[in-house]
């Protein structure tokens, strides 16, 4: 799946005769599996434009594994779940499996621009920023479920309508198993800058629309989020175009290719 500690398994598999693969989820490569591609039997990619990045290697798009728990669910079940309306348009704001300031900053300065929109709010903060968030939407008198983390993640996702997240790829494969649109906020930090280039596969087939962190100034989220809001037309086509972007299978293809590879080598 990449990273540095892939490469000892990759270089021992080839020493030994052994079948290897690489599986790159996002839309550029990493380092690591630049250097170990040219010695596997295929590299199995998340994104389909992520292959001409490896020209002299047999790749294979399967999309990206998602825990097979992430299933949907009624969303006014799992609204009532959450103690939330099920008769408002549901924003969910996540930024990774740690949380992420900055977005979480953005959100907080947006409330004042918020108020009286017809709008509740999922909100995973991380750790560090879940009572500042918490209190925050208190006094603004939003509706909000605010949490550091939330391990039924499937209920957040069949509840909401639209996301504000990161794009990194296990999210986006998340974000469209259960076609939600999304304004993508990539991690400025990242690789390569990897998730911006996540970001633009999801904007090009309309599922989503990207902003950069420092962007996100000010209340500049909600006018954002606002558009979302107000007209559902838009918002219905980003669901069904995200909903195109979804491999749900992708397990099963990343089992079934490696078989097949090893099988022909046989």
């Amino acid at each position: 799946m990449g990273g540095f500690t892939s490469t000892a398994p990759v270089l021992a598999g080839k020493m030994r005769g052994v079948p290897t693969f690489i599986h790159e989820s996002n839309a550029i490569p990493g380092k690591a599996n630049k250097l170990t591609a040219r010695l596997v039997r295929a590299v199995l990619l998340g994104f389909k434009e992520c292959a001409p990045f490896f020209p002299k290697v047999k790749t294979e798009v399967t999309g990206t594994p998602i825990r097979t728990e992430l299933r949907r669910i009624d969303r006014d079940t799992a609204r009532e779940k959450l103690g939330l309306r099920a008769d408002l348009p549901t924003v969910l704001v996540m930024g990774g499996s740690q949380g992420a300031s900055g977005i979480n900053q953005a959100m907080i300065k947006s409330l004042p621009a918020l108020d009286g929109a017809t709008l509740q709010v999922i909100h995973l903060t991380g750790t560090r920023d879940e009572k500042l968030v918490a209190d925050n939407y208190r006094r603004a008198k939003l509706p909000a479920f605010v949490a550091a983390f939330h391990h039924r993640m499937e209920e957040l996702y069949s509840a909401a309508d639209f996301a504000v997240a990161r794009s990194g790829a296990a999210s986006l494969a998340e974000l469209a198993a259960f076609a939600l649109p999304a304004i993508l906020i990539p991690f400025p930090y990242a690789a390569d800058d990897h998730q911006t280039r996540n970001a633009e596969v999801f904007v090009k087939a309309g599922a989503a629309i990207v902003v950069k962190e420092s962007e996100i100034l000010d209340d500049a989220l909600a006018h954002k989020i606002l558009p979302f809001v107000k007209d559902q037309g838009p918002l219905q086509r980003m669901s069904q175009n995200a909903a195109k972007l979804s491999t749900r299978n992708a397990a099963s293809a990343v089992v079934e290719t490696i078989e097949r590879y090893t099988t022909v080598a046989e």
